[in-house]
């Protein structure tokens, strides 16, 4: 994607590697049938699955976090989450505050996942990832941040987790008799997001940063790195924003 950022999941589901010589940083898992695919990609790129490091995930749901625990075996890598997001990994699936919480478990169960704070900074060598708690769409949802460099230019990643109020049936974003409700929450955890700095906008589903129409448009030879735009956290915050209000006026 740019410098020692690479994409490596399967296509609609984020996984990202982030290199260093001495190890690597992986962001999510995907599905648990991705494991081998996101594997294969990091050593298609000429890295070592052995030398992933610390494994972060954005939230724990089967699509991003289902292929972790394989990718731990196979690494031996450190795996850390926001303290909601490590007990549903060690679970294996939503807790049951989470809006999508419809009982049983999600995907294989994680071992000795590593609790970080808001805000917490993980190192492996020179890559630095950050965690900005942003709940809403889980408990544990969690956008993570890093600098990346090409020569002397070194840009800000935003791996940004979904925004997107969408539940099990029964659920209020609003509150009712069951739980009150996480409206402001949610508010809060979007103007995270759109404050952050955010030169290149990566996304656990990246149809969410248009990466197609990005990939394409570097393919063709855009004049200018289709990928590096300044703006792209604002518009993401923004149609979140947008999505919430119209979930809250469905829930009237």
């Amino acid at each position: 994607m740019f410098g020692n950022t690479y994409f490596v999941g399967p296509a609609g589901l984020g996984s990202v590697l982030v290199t260093s010589d001495a190890g690597h940083v992986l962001l999510d898992g995907a599905l648990p049938q991705s494991a081998p695919l996101i594997d294969a990609n990091i050593r298609a790129l000429g890295f070592r699955t052995e030398d992933v490091r610390v494994i972060v995930n954005s939230h724990a749901h089967f699509d991003h976090a289902g292929g972790i625990a394989a990718l731990q075996r196979a690494s031996g890598a450190t795996v850390a989450a926001s303290p909601a997001g490590a007990r549903a990994l060690e679970r294996g699936g939503p807790v049951p505050e989470d809006p999508q919480f419809v009982g049983g478990t999600g995907f294989p169960k994680v071992k000795k996942v590593r609790v970080v704070a808001d805000g917490e900074t993980l190192r492996v060598g020179e890559v630095a990832v950050t965690a900005h708690f942003t709940p809403g769409h889980t408990p544990g949802s969690t956008a993570w941040t890093w600098r990346s460099c090409e020569g002397v230019r070194c840009l800000d990643v935003v791996y940004a987790d979904s925004l997107n109020a969408v539940s099990a049936p029964d659920f209020r974003f609003s509150g009712d008799a069951t739980h009150p409700s996480i409206v402001e929450t949610f508010r809060r955890s979007i103007a995270t997001v759109e404050a952050l700095p955010c030169d290149i906008l990566l996304a656990v589903h990246p149809s969410f940063a248009d990466l197609d129409r990005r990939l394409a448009a570097r393919a063709q030879g855009a004049a200018s790195d289709p990928f590096i735009d300044a703006g792209a956290c604002r518009v993401y915050a923004a149609n979140a924003r947008q999505a919430l209000e119209r979930r809250l006026e469905q829930e009237k």
